[in-house]
């Protein structure tokens, strides 16, 4: 009997267990009765969750009749319903400033909008995603104030740099600081943008100080997409695109090409670089018919193809959520024999082991896969990419004994583009293996310990080839291997370990219901182990193409074997940040880092400590402002100050390296190890920025228009600088020289504009204003730099100076051309022109001057032009830039537009100046800017050239511009160019399938889309695109213009599919 009353004891429990557990059911709509799908409901003190699907509709298990639903979504706010027994629970949302209780992500923790102090941008998965492009940086750029993105040039791989308010370094990175997931990584280039669920941007130094020595350029985390408690949701997004060319320069037409030939062949007096390969003059007129090779069409004016997929696989229970995706993108470029291609798998995994352990699991892998020409390689030492000068510079047709002949022209330095391809080769792959776990252990309640381990593995594998036309083959080798292929073999390995640890204790039981404080300390380290491999070959058989070289390396002169170990990098940190609100009035936070770094000796200098405070006020709380509640709903005033470190220069300078290498030699025998380079400079310590910051921020009308204004000054000093010690056996030693300041405004806003049922309508935009300055250079007149596109003919076309900004361009001032009233007259003894007494004399610099010569500022007044006539004629920095959004819905349609900008900004544009000046080469064509026409010309009808002054005279009074005659190129501010531009980056138009249909499709929702992208550009830029910087070995050159792979404009299909 005791067995059956037990037995019915126990099914009397089960049952009322199982009557405590219920399936809720429900709708959600707004105050227009319209459902809201992507509704977050969750059980209020537990961790289900669920949300509603496209009609508003949602179901979710409750262990209790009196559990409480919590339902939030963007743009309404929050609301509570108890379930009080029943089966069915129906919401109506109100419009709201939820935005204000969105979690944005900072330094080792989160923190609600609303109780932000610093300066912090965020961009959600939505607009990370409607952007048809495979990097995630590229999505964002000009969405965000403060962020400054370009696109250096057009090739699928093209390195974007990336700077947060300008950056403080002059002769190091100014790359912000990238943290996935936790873990510090070098690029998110290879993190895909449908795998991203937020990127927040940290500005000033109260948010980035926590990093300490890495956050003094910004910070840019990156959280990708976890799992959610709820039914499996699978989702599936691909899109495919078309692309062409942007945009092509008009060149020189057949008989023009050919007209100027025979006139620069009599000018330089060599009658017989025409004949030979042309004939005679008399003959002219049969070029005046031959059609024209488009070389830009055929090297870059394929149509190209993109196709990109992502598979995302998503959900959970309460203890354990998942997530796992996979992403691939398959690029055929518009370049000839060119391709890209990456994969992604990106794994998260959430499990709470117990009520007090949570453990989690990420792991990263991405492979990237390029073949044939891509960007200008930033590690070149040459103008290695030529293919897009040689498209602009080969004749317009075939000419016999010039281009059907022979591969090369080395007296003319012209090439064939087609050649010129397979010379530029390189394959290389990319892999990136990032694990992270992290164990969270709450002690007792309000007291957390939280652990992090992560592995970063990259491993690079680079085979560049050099053909016989490039320069490098003509120049490195040694004699006998010159003009012959080179191959150089490059293997890259990182890798990177991290440990952190955090305390977090939560105040509320221990002061008022007024005060909440909450305090977390932690320590941290990483190291970083380099290694390159290096193998250059030389000297293959002059017919051997890139993959035989590659398959048949014996057959090469091994001309070197590097291996650089670098010393490791190791990194100790101990930091803390405590934060304090007052009613939700008053905020503060305070933070302090201290970072000891290994590239930093033993003592004073190898410890940095960065303290930050930050406070807000939140004046929309206060009583007097309650009457502004109709229209105002909050107002926050927000103050900080910081410092933050950096110590990006290489590892090892604290004592002298000695790096491997076959040309040293000792006492007259040869000798394979040498000094490094670099100077060791044991005294180096922390490079310091300081930042201000004041913002404000608004959100008005219920929550329908909100924005941000920010203003702020960031101070470096203790610059570490790249110091030339040329004629010291080095050639540079890393100092502690010199200061910078960047100060500047910022504005954004976002304003929902109409709400209806079936129309909706929002536009977003932003705006920032940064101004650079460098403030000291120590005891440094300045500092030179090179941009080295026409190798040793321009020198010094960038300087440094105290007092102004960086990327200030330095050359001579254009004065238009010589004209006859310039000269006394032709002395045909001599055949020189003689200038008037009172005309300044360019001979040195353009060539002997004549009437069409191009003519120079003497701007030191003594009547011959030289070096010191050179002064500052541009600047690579904007005024200001940003971008706008215009969003709608009609019915099922949706309609978006984004347009970006920059505004003041000069490109020094070195393809106008290779491209309409013949230095000393024959044989190359012109763009159409030195047309027949509009060149000064001294050629008569009867094929003579005119030394008579009044019948030059006659024979310009139409033209504009000087003779293309030149001895050398001259950088002159003819070349520097406004950059200022307006693009229409993106356009979409969706449609999205009724809910009732696609749920008989057994699918939660389908959009399909049409997007083009870069389709407009308004600019009076006369070069391929105003967005470029070529030249980056050093920061010291930015907005170069030279040979850039030419940006593509591009057609989407695409849709989104989630089951």
């Amino acid at each position: 009997m005791k067995e059956i009353n037990a037995l019915l004891l126990l099914l009397l429990c089960c049952h009322l267990a199982f009557a405590q557990q219920r399936t809720i059911t429900g709708k959600v709509e707004d105050s227009q009765n319209r459902p809201v799908h992507d509704v977050t409901v969750k059980v209020k003190g537990a961790e289900t969750q669920t949300k509603t699907d496209e009609s508003g509709n949602y179901r979710i298990v409750v262990t209790s009749t009196n559990a409480i639903l919590m339902f939030t979504s963007v743009g309404y706010d929050l609301q509570e319903q108890q379930v009080l027994g029943r089966s069915v629970v129906n919401v109506t949302l109100t419009d709201g400033n939820s935005q204000l209780d969105e979690v944005v992500v900072i330094g080792y923790g989160t923190v609600k909008r609303k109780d932000l102090t610093g300066a912090v941008s965020s961009v959600d998965a939505k607009t990370i995603s409607a952007a048809p492009v495979s990097s995630a940086l590229e999505a964002i750029q000009g969405r965000v104030p403060g962020l400054n993105i370009t696109a250096t040039e057009g090739s699928p791989d093209a390195e974007l740099t990336v700077r947060v308010r300008g950056g403080g370094s002059i002769t190091q990175d100014n790359a912000p600081l990238y943290i996935v997931d936790g873990f510090p990584v070098s690029s998110i280039a290879d993190v895909a943008p449908q795998d991203i669920e937020t990127i927040d941007i940290l500005k000033d130094a109260s948010s980035t100080a926590i990093y300490g020595a890495r956050g003094a350029n910004g910070v840019i985390l990156v959280t990708t997409k976890s799992g959610k408690t709820g039914k499996t949701n699978i989702s599936f997004n691909a899109f495919n695109s078309i692309k062409n060319i942007a945009n092509k320069l008009d060149v020189l037409s057949p008989m023009d090409y050919v007209k100027w030939q025979y006139e620069q062949s009599l000018l330089a007096n060599k009658p017989e670089n025409y004949t030979q390969y042309f004939g005679n003059y008399q003959d002219m007129d049969l070029y005046g018919n031959i059609p024209a090779n488009d070389w830009q069409d055929i090297i870059f004016g394929r149509t190209g193809n993109t196709y990109n997929q992502n598979l995302n696989i998503n959900g959970g229970s309460e203890k354990t959520k998942y997530a796992v995706s996979h992403s691939f993108i398959d690029d055929k470029a518009i370049m000839l024999d060119s391709d890209f291609k990456r994969h992604n798998i990106n794994l998260k995994l959430n499990h709470k082991l117990y009520d007090k352990l949570t453990l989690d699991l990420g792991f990263r892998y991405s492979d990237t896969r390029v073949n044939g020409g891509g960007m200008n390689e930033q590690n070149e030492k040459s103008s290695a990419d030529s293919r897009l000068k040689y498209a602009m510079l080969y004749p317009p047709f075939a000419v016999p004994g010039l281009t059907t002949t022979t591969e090369t022209d080395d007296d003319f330095n012209l090439y064939s583009p087609i050649v010129a391809i397979a010379d530029n080769d390189q394959y290389f792959q990319r892999k990136t293996y990032n694990l992270n776990g992290a164990a969270t252990y709450k002690i007792i309640d309000n007291l957390t310990l939280r652990s992090d381990f992560g592995y970063e593995g990259f491993r690079n594998d680079q085979d560049r080839f050099y053909g016989n036309t490039t320069y490098y083959v003509r120049n490195a080798p040694t004699s006998g291997n010159q003009n012959k292929p080179a191959l150089i073999q490059t293997n890259t390995n990182r890798n990177s370990i991290r440990n952190s640890n955090t305390l977090s204790y939560d105040f509320a039981d221990v002061i008022g219901a007024d005060h909440k404080l909450n305090a977390m300390v932690g320590q941290e380290f990483i190291i970083t182990t380099n290694n390159i491999l290096e193998n250059t070959l030389h000297g293959f058989p002059e017919t051997f193409d890139f993959e035989r070289a590659r398959m048949t390396t014996t057959l090469a002169t091994p001309f070197s074997i590097n291996n650089f170990f670098e010393p490791d990098d190791k990194l100790l940190s101990f930091f803390g940040r405590a934060n304090y609100d007052y009613k939700e009035r008053y905020l503060l936070s305070v933070a302090f880092r201290a970072d000891g770094s290994s590239k930093f000796a033993a003592g004073n200098n190898r410890w940095g400590y960065f303290p930050s405070v930050s406070g807000a006020w939140r004046v929309s709380e206060e009583n007097f402002m309650q009457n502004t509640k109709a229209w105002l709903t909050d107002l926050k005033l927000r103050a900080s100050y910081g410092e933050t470190g950096n110590n990006r220069i290489p590892n090892g300078l604290l004592v002298q390296l000695l790096n491997n290498s076959p040309t040293a030699w000792v006492n007259g025998s040869t000798n394979y190890w040498a000094p490094s380079k670099t100077m060791a400079n044991p005294d180096l310590k922390w490079e310091t920025t300081i930042t201000r910051n004041l913002g404000l921020d608004f959100t008005l009308l219920g929550g329908k228009l909100n924005g941000t204004i920010d203003a702020y000054v960031n101070k470096t000093k203790d610059l570490l600088l790249a110091y030339n010690v040329a004629g010291s056996g080095y050639d540079i030693q890393y100092r502690n020289i010199g200061s910078t300041q960047n100060k500047g405004l910022e504005f954004s806003l976002n304003w929902n504009v109409v709400s209806k049922e079936n129309f909706d309508l929002t536009f977003a935009g932003n705006i920032s204003f940064n101004r650079n300055k460098v403030l000291d250079i120590g005891a440094l007149a300045n500092i030179p730099s090179a941009s080295g596109w026409a190798s040793t003919a321009i020198n010094a076309d960038y300087i440094v100076e105290a007092n102004h900004p960086l990327g200030r361009m330095y050359g001579y001032v254009n004065d238009g051309r010589y004209e006859v009233s310039d000269f006394e007259g032709f002395n045909a003894a001599t055949n020189r022109w003689i200038l008037k007494e009172g005309v300044a004399d360019a001979s040195d610099v353009v060539g002997n001057v004549r009437p069409g010569s191009m003519k120079l500022k003497d701007l030191d007044g003594d009547l011959k032009l030289s070096v010191s006539d050179r002064t500052f004629i541009g600047d690579a920095n904007p005024l200001h830039t940003g971008g706008f959004s215009i969003n709608s819905r009609i019915y099922n349609f949706d309609v978006a537009t984004y347009f970006n900008w920059s505004y003041g900004n000069d490109v020094y544009n070195a393809n106008k100046l290779e491209y309409t000046q013949t230095s000393q080469y024959f044989s190359r064509n012109m763009i159409a800017t030195m047309v027949d026409g509009q060149r000064w010309t001294n050629l008569r009808p009867d094929g003579t050239l005119s030394n008579d002054p009044a019948e030059l005279e006659a024979m310009n009074s139409n033209t504009s511009l000087w003779s293309p005659y030149t001895r050398q190129f001259v950088f002159n501010d003819w070349a520097v160019e406004d950059a200022s531009f307006l693009r229409l980056a993106t356009v979409t138009l969706g449609y999205t399938l009724p809910t009732a249909i696609s749920q008989k499709l057994r699918m939660r929702s389908l959009r399909v889309y049409a997007s083009g992208y870069n389709l407009l550009l308004f600019t009076n830029y006369t070069g391929f695109d105003p967005e470029v910087s070529t030249r980056r070995q050093t920061p010291l050159t930015p907005g170069v213009d030279y040979s850039a792979y030419p940006k593509s404009k591009s057609f989407v299909f695409g849709l989104n599919v989630n089951f």
